[in-house]
C-alpha cells in the first residue's frame, strides 16, 4: 500500500457505493482531504448491478460515469479498494483507524487487456450477477469497474492458473507475492456508507426460493434483464432456459413481517413496477404480468409511473398476501393464496416468480468496529452518542437512490463541520 497522509482534518468514507461516492466527492470538492475505502475490487456498489432506474427507466451508467469523472479529477480524494475498517478508536475529531487491504495480485501496470482472463481456466460464481453466471479466476468485476484493473481470485493462487495468468501478462502487472497490508491512520470524522444487502429469501420457507429454481429474487431478475447480464438480457427460466413470458411479482417478500423484516424497504413496489415493464418490453403482446401486493407504495411523482403500469391490460394486480408457492410437474411455480378483493382462493401457475425482497444493512449491528447507536432493524441512527461517525444512504435507512444521495450529502456536511471545528481549534 502506498503511503497515505491523514490527519485529524481528514474525513474517512467507508463504502464506495453511490452514497459513499457522493459523500466523498461532496467533501473533497469543498476542499477537504478524503479517504474513500471500499471492500470490493471496484466502486459503484449495487447501482452498478441495476439495469434501469425508476421511474424514468434510464440506465445507471450515466450517473456512474459522471461520478467517476469527478473522482478521477479530484486531488483531495484518495481511493483504496479491497480495503475494510478493522478497528476504530478515539473520539470526534481524533479517531485512530486501522485499515486492512486484501491483495489484488495485480498492480497498477494493468491495462485491462484481458490476457490473464483468457489464460485462466478456473471459473467461479459471478458476484456481480448474484451467482447466476460464472466468471474467470482472473477477472474484471464488471464493464464499468473502477479502477479498470483485473483481479486474481485468491483461490487460484498457488495453482497452475496463477502461473498461466502471469505468463500471459505482457505488462508485468501480476504480482503473486502480494500480501494483506495493514495501515493505521488518524482521521477527524467518519462517514459510514456500507449500504445494504438483499434479504435472504431462503428464510421464507413457504416461498421455496431454495427449492424451486424458477423462484428468484428481484435483484436477480434485474441482472437477467440487463443486456450485460448472465443471459444477455433475455428473460430465461433458470430451470430449463425457456423464455419466461408469464411472470409473477410477489410484494413484501419477507418485509413488514415480524418473522423476517419488520420494516418496509420503500423501494420494492416501485422495483416490481419497473420490472413489469421489462417483461412487457421483451414480449410485447405475449407478456403477462401478475403483481401480488398488500398495498402499493408509490407516492408523489412516482405515482404517475404506478398509474401508467396499472393501465396496461396485460399487467394484473392481485391484492393478496401470498400464502405459499409450490411447483408443478413441469417446473412451473404455483402461487397459492386468497384474493382479498372478492375473497376467492387461487392456485395460479407462472413461468417465473420474482420475490420483491427488502433491504437490510450490509453490516450487522454487532459487527461495527466501534459502538454506534442503531435502531431495531440495524440501521445507524443520527445520535450524539455516535460522535463524529455519520451514516450515509442505506446505512441509515432503507432508501431509494435519490434519497440515499441526499442522505450522503447531509452526512458530508456534518463531517465537514467537525473538520472545520478541529481546524479552528488548532488554528
Amino acid at each position: 500500500m502506498a503511503e497515505i497522509v491523514a490527519t485529524n482534518q481528514t474525513i474517512l468514507v467507508v463504502g464506495g457505493g453511490i452514497s459513499g461516492m457522493t459523500a466523498a466527492l461532496e467533501a473533497a470538492e469543498c476542499g477537504k482531504h478524503v479517504i474513500l475505502v471500499e471492500k470490493t475490487p471496484s466502486i459503484g456498489g449495487r447501482i452498478g448491478q441495476l439495469y434501469r432506474y425508476f421511474p424514468k427507466l434510464c440506465h445507471p451508467t450515466c450517473g456512474l460515469e459522471i461520478n467517476l469523472k469527478r473522482l478521477r479529477g479530484n486531488k483531495n480524494l484518495r481511493l483504496l479498494t479491497m480495503t475494510e475498517v478493522a478497528d476504530v478508536q478515539g473520539q470526534a475529531g481524533n479517531y485512530t483507524v486501522t485499515l486492512k487491504t486484501q491483495p489484488r495480485f495485480i498492480n497498477e501496470n494493468c491495462t485491462a487487456c484481458g490476457a490473464c482472463g483468457e489464460a485462466v481456466k478456473a471459473e467461479f460464481a459471478d458476484e456481480h450477477n448474484y451467482g447466476l453466471g460464472k466468471r474467470k479466476g482472473a477477472y474484471l468485476p464488471n464493464a464499468m469497474a473502477y479502477p479498470q484493473r483485473y483481479v486474481l481470485d485468491p483461490r487460484i493462487i498457488g495453482t497452475a492458473d496463477a502461473e498461466a495468468a502471469k505468463a500471459a501478462c505482457k505488462f508485468n502487472a501480476i504480482d503473486l507475492d502480494m500480501q494483506v497490508e495493514t495501515k493505521t491512520l488518524t482521521v477527524g470524522a467518519i462517514i459510514w456508507a456500507t449500504g445494504w444487502r438483499p434479504f435472504d429469501a431462503s428464510k421464507i420457507q413457504p416461498y421455496g426460493y431454495d427449492r424451486y429454481p424458477n423462484v428468484i429474487t428481484s435483484v436477480e431478475f434485474e441482472r437477467l434483464a440487463d443486456p450485460h447480464g448472465p443471459t444477455g438480457g433475455k428473460l430465461l427460466r433458470p430451470s430449463d432456459g425457456k423464455e419466461a413470458k408469464n411472470v409473477a411479482f410477489i410484494q413484501c417478500a419477507g418485509s413488514r413481517d415480524r418473522n423476517y423484516l419488520k420494516h418496509c424497504s420503500r423501494i420494492c413496489c416501485m422495483a416490481s413496477l419497473k420490472q413489469a415493464t421489462y417483461v412487457r418490453e421483451k414480449f410485447a403482446d405475449a407478456g403477462d404480468v401478475s403483481i401480488y401486493y398488500i398495498d402499493i407504495r408509490a407516492i408523489d411523482r412516482i405515482d404517475d409511473f404506478h398509474q401508467k403500469v396499472k393501465a396496461d391490460p396485460k399487467v394484473k394486480f392481485i391484492k393478496s398476501k401470498v400464502a405459499k408457492i409450490e411447483q408443478d410437474k413441469v417446473g412451473n411455480p404455483v402461487v397459492h393464496g386468497v384474493d382479498t378483493e372478492g375473497y376467492t382462493r387461487y392456485a395460479t401457475a407462472h413461468d417465473l416468480v420474482v420475490l420483491a425482497i427488502g433491504m437490510e444493512p450490509s453490516v450487522a449491528a454487532n459487527n461495527f468496529p466501534i459502538k454506534v447507536k442503531v435502531n431495531e432493524s440495524g440501521f445507524i441512527e443520527q445520535d450524539e452518542a455516535n460522535g463524529a461517525i455519520f451514516a450515509a444512504g442505506c446505512s441509515s435507512d432503507a432508501l431509494d437512490v435519490n434519497r440515499a444521495v441526499q442522505s450522503a450529502t447531509a452526512s458530508a456536511l456534518r463531517a465537514i463541520q467537525v473538520i472545520n471545528r478541529v481546524a479552528g481549534t488548532e488554528g
